[in-house]
């Protein structure tokens, strides 16, 4: 029997939890757990169970690689206007959250840095559909509704490609994955759109390019620590950059570079945030899979495309007089420095250097779905490139596109509500 309680705004939680193989191509091997956790809104429980049990259910896929589900201490934004009419299912993503986590401990047991690359080729998006076809069945549901959010929205792509005949609708918010090509081509879109958006941060803030050149300057001529010990180079300094992914982030990053100096020394405050932004000790995945989300097969290795790709964008080089702030880009330098992801840096090489990926998606299947889709494309999104997602768009049939400006990657944070609405009524 499931375990449930109550949120303080009377949100019932319900936990499930299910045993998976490790690898679904030897379903009797090795398993893991996977942990999921259901959301019923207060006003939907007033009604009484049976309008409950009526109710469909909704699969929310998170972002990532590596993001676990929303903890929500109370209901609001996006999941307080679904709770109305969906029993909202949160799925920990294997290797995340209460699922079996997939951390340097787990990792390094494995063995050798081979062996640890072969342990997370099971983590990509193939075996997350299939963990959560294993819960819908272990919840008795015929169908579901999926919303996939960034990574959740690769996902949710290839549910649509070998599982369609379990979706009610598909809903895509940031998260329209290029369907083949090389990780090369991701991030040469991905360097062209954040060097517009430093252009436009830096307009709005011009005090802070001055500021940020005191700060590299002082990081050239000092050995600067963050206080979990590591160093501080001028390239990890750049990863600040992933706020420009965001609406509001960008002005945190604003109040952040504020604070920056104590005389002629950076401020706690500053080495403080900067070291809690750059560590990936809650999510190493998001770091050392992160290109493995773009291993197609019959393309060569991923090969740290980010870091390969730079050298076309000298303007990024942490050489540079003036270096632009980089976004969704990892590389060998942000593992190797950060202590929580030293002990994984030879697995990540291996990683890097896998060539046989097996398929994400479907490439026939997705051009004559049936399932009603749509999908919010951000116009000015540096974390997955607007192109590249309206050419995904052209190659899946009875998707909807609805493109808005007004928002960044993280536009379901902003207006969750409203936008989810106009999904919605594109699937009807």
């Amino acid at each position: 029997m499931a375990d449930s309680r109550l949120l303080l705004d009377g949100t019932r939680i319900t936990d499930h939890w299910l045993t998976v193989p490790l690898e679904w191509r030897n379903p009797t091997g090795e398993s893991i757990q996977v942990y999921a956790r259901e959301f019923v809104g207060a006003e939907v429980l007033a009604k009484g169970e049976v309008h409950v049990a009526g109710l469909p259910c909704l699969l929310f896929l998170q972002g990532g690689p590596g993001g676990k589900g929303n903890r929500p201490a109370k209901l609001s934004g996006w999941m307080a206007e679904l709770v109305k009419d969906f029993r909202i299912i949160m799925l920990d993503q294997r290797g995340t959250g209460l699922s079996t986590r997939l951390d340097r401990h787990r990792l390094v047991a494995r063995g050798t840095p081979q062996e640890q690359a072969a342990y997370m080729r099971n983590f990509r998006a193939d075996s997350i559909v299939q963990d959560a076809e294993a819960l819908r069945e272990q919840l008795g549901l015929r169908s579901w509704t999926v919303f996939g959010q960034s990574y959740g929205g690769f996902c949710t792509l290839t549910y649509l490609s070998f599982a369609p005949q379990h979706l009610d609708r598909a809903l895509i918010t940031g998260g329209l994955a290029p369907l083949s090509g090389h990780a090369d081509r991701v991030y040469q879109h991905t360097y062209r759109r954040m060097t517009s958006r430093n252009a436009e941060y830096f307009t709005r803030f011009p005090e802070d390019r001055e500021r940020l050149d005191a700060v590299i300057s002082h990081l050239r001529q000092n050995d600067v620590r963050l206080f979990d010990g590591s160093l501080l180079t001028v390239a990890r300094l750049q990863m600040l950059g992933m706020g420009l992914g965001g609406n509001t982030k960008a002005d945190s990053l604003h109040y952040l570079l504020e604070e920056a100096f104590t005389d002629d020394r950076l401020s706690d405050t500053f080495l403080a945030e900067v070291g809690q932004r750059l560590s990936f000790a809650a999510n190493p995945m998001y770091a050392v899979m992160h290109e493995s989300i773009y291993g197609m097969p019959g393309e060569h290795a991923t090969g740290w495309a980010a870091e390969r790709v730079l050298a076309e964008f000298p303007e990024f080089s942490a050489e540079t007089d003036q270096p632009l702030l980089t976004g969704e880009m990892i590389f060998r330098e942000h593992i190797r420095l950060d202590p929580v992801l030293a002990p994984l840096y030879q697995a990540a090489e291996a990683l890097a250097a896998v060539d046989d990926w097996g398929p994400l998606y479907d490439l026939d299947q997705l051009a004559r779905n049936e399932v009603p889709t749509a999908a919010c494309v951000y116009t000015d999104d540096v974390f997955v490139d607007r192109e590249l997602s309206l050419e995904t768009a052209s190659r899946a049939a009875n998707l909807s596109v609805y493109e808005t400006a007004d928002f960044h990657h993280d536009g379901i944070h902003d207006d969750g509500p409203a936008i989810l609405r106009e999904l919605l009524s594109r699937t009807e």
